[in-house]
């Protein structure tokens, strides 16, 4: 690991002076659990000149709060923590499972909300710096997993730039759920739709999200529609513990008998970032939630996948995992209060 200037400051408003009198060439790169950094630091992946750590500055965009309407979780909540709570697991199940599911239990305690969802990729080929042709960690050297070893790559949303898999989980629970992230920056306070925060490789793959420099999560804004009961996280993986999907669904159903009246879906493990199926939400609205009718949203959600030499399996696994995750939303018990 290289020699770093470390920055601790109290507030966010010293985060915005430090960033501030900082050399335009050196920007900062931030640290919330350290629980990826540090890992791309010791692997030679990242190597920044100036971390920032937003442990201190961060904690008053910690809590957990819901009014009836609006699940408001802070950037800096502890994975383990919104995992754990009472209301999310009652109301908000997929957002739930999708934390209680990702990385180890020792993971969960350190990770932050903010940090889990800026993760970078598990490409080997990215995290391995003796490769040298990775357009994520140098533009313009090429895609090394496109003629490699890609069984864990995407299959949607890529481009012939990069194949890399975005491997969260907690992010396609904030897609199902129709989230919002608010922002915090030089130029002040901003709030996006969660599904705008990440970028598709297209030719710049190393552009990962649509953060504006020196920019941190502060909080994920969550409505309560009436899909956010009926919600689960299904996540297909080669082992049952610590290990990223190969295959997920974030799936989130609003039902009328047994007529969907409104359907939410995310794919994780099988793009290049967190992915919203809108063809299968469409197919689903107003159909009753059957085996037939969960195989055709299916299929429509893979109809653009594009499969590497070693990961052509995923389609099918996609698909398969897809339908047992709303038949298996389909039969929940919602509680109405």
């Amino acid at each position: 690991m290289r020699p770093f200037q470390y920055l601790q400051p109290a507030t966010l408003a010293d985060v915005i002076v430090a960033q501030r009198e900082a050399p335009s060439a050196v920007p900062a790169t931030f640290l919330a659990g350290g629980t990826t950094l540090i890992d791309l630091m010791k692997l030679g992946v990242m190597q920044p000149e100036r971390v920032v750590d937003l442990r201190l500055a961060g904690s008053d965009f910690a809590q957990i709060r819901f009014d009836g309407a609006t699940l408001r979780l802070g950037a800096f909540a502890r994975m383990a923590e919104v995992a754990d709570h009472p209301v999310v697991a009652a109301s908000f199940p997929v957002i739930a499972q999708s934390l209680s599911l990702a990385a180890s239990p020792q993971l969960r305690n350190m990770a932050t909300l903010g940090g889990n969802v800026l993760q970078r990729t598990r490409c080997a080929y990215f995290r391995d710096p003796t490769w040298a042709a990775c357009n994520k960690r140098t533009p313009g050297s090429g895609c090394a997993a496109v003629d490699g070893a890609n069984r864990q790559h995407a299959v949607l949303g890529t481009s012939s730039q990069c194949i890399a898999t975005y491997h969260g989980d907690f992010a396609q629970a904030l897609m199902a759920l129709d989230a919002s992230v608010v922002l915090g920056g030089p130029a002040g306070t901003r709030t996006i739709p969660f599904a705008a925060l990440h970028r598709l490789p297209g030719n710049t793959p190393h552009v990962e999200t649509t953060l504006h420099p020196g920019e941190i999560i502060l909080d994920f804004v969550i409505p309560a529609g009436p899909w956010a009961s009926r919600s689960l996280y299904l996540k297909i993986r080669d082992r049952q513990s610590y290990e990223y999907a190969v295959a997920s669904a974030a799936v989130a159903v609003a039902m009328n008998g047994d007529v969907v009246a409104d359907a939410r879906i995310a794919l994780g493990g099988l793009a290049a970032v967190p992915w919203r199926a809108h063809e299968a939400e469409a197919i689903l609205r107003d159909a009753v939630l059957d085996e037939a009718t969960a195989t055709r949203a299916a299929e429509a959600s893979f109809a653009a996948a594009v499969p590497q030499s070693h990961n052509a399996f995923k389609i099918a696994l996609g698909r398969d995992t897809l339908v047992r995750a709303l038949l298996q939303a389909a039969s929940m018990e919602v509680r109405h209060d």
